[in-house]
């Protein structure tokens, strides 16, 4: 029986035909909706560092941390690749610590893939990880885990000499075994040159329409932080909104007694 789990094969044979629609998601709940709205990617995103667990950016997110969430999207899942983030120092200080955590989130959480932050320096592991059964995602432009060194959270490749590198690092690493590539935080131009000089998906965040696929964080997409939205988002809900509405609603009908009512009780 053929399985209809999305797969870095079935993902590879959509450039230049489908655009690719991927979303973040952080549990058991959002993972089942977002995959039965026929996303082909789920993205565990370091990102929860910040919507699931309050930090301002996404270091301190942990292994353990990351592993739960991962378990938690991949029982939600049933037909999208769950891809895993690995978290920063989780793949940096060496090479074989970076594919023993990588089987971690496939052994363990049940991820179908990793993704990596960086360009060319990440090629040997990137081999390495190939090499093991283990599928890569790679993200060149904007690096989250880079934030400090970067200064902020800034458009990346702006002038020639930076885009002819991102250029090169995207060739590098599809050159190394990486099944697609997340380009984030770059000027649409680029984006969609780089797109063109791939024979693997780019799936853009912040890098224009040219991009095969596109991603967003699931709580920017749904307006939970509205005030926080990123230029480069489109609010879908406004959910954050109607929850709060929601939950001054109950708070007033407890206190006033209208909640529960008599039908709604045993």
């Amino acid at each position: 029986m053929m399985s209809s789990k999305w797969t870095p094969q079935r993902l590879n044979a959509l450039k230049g035909v489908t655009r690719i629609s991927a979303l973040t998601a952080y549990d058991y709940s959002i993972a089942r909706l977002v995959d039965q709205a026929g996303m082909q990617v789920v993205l565990v995103g370091d990102s929860l560092a910040m919507t699931m667990l309050g930090y301002d950016d996404t270091l301190p997110v942990t292994m353990e941390e990351m592993l739960h969430h991962t378990r938690a999207v991949s029982r939600g899942v049933k037909e999208a690749m769950v891809v895993a983030d690995m978290p920063f120092m989780s793949y940096q200080v060496s090479d074989d610590t970076a594919v023993e955590n990588a089987f971690r989130f496939m052994k363990d959480a049940g991820a179908d893939a990793v993704k990596i932050e960086g360009g060319a320096h990440r090629c040997d592991l990137v081999v390495r990880l190939a090499e093991n059964g283990i599928p890569v995602m790679g993200h060149l432009g904007l690096l989250p885990q880079n934030v400090k060194a970067m200064g902020g959270y800034k458009v990346q490749a702006r002038n020639e000499d930076d885009a002819d590198a991102l250029l090169a690092d995207a060739i590098a690493l599809q050159d190394a075994g990486v099944f697609a590539l997340v380009l984030e935080g770059i000027p649409s131009e680029i984006g969609a040159r780089v797109t063109e000089a791939l024979s693997i998906p780019t799936i853009g965040i912040g890098a224009g329409p040219g991009c095969d696929g596109q991603i967003l964080v699931i709580h920017d997409l749904l307006g939970m932080f509205p005030d926080l939205a990123p230029k480069f988002v489109k609010q879908y809900a406004q959910l954050g909104v109607q929850i709060s509405d929601a939950l001054t609603t109950y708070r007033k009908e407890v206190e006033g007694g209208q909640f529960p009512s008599d039908e709604q009780s045993y």
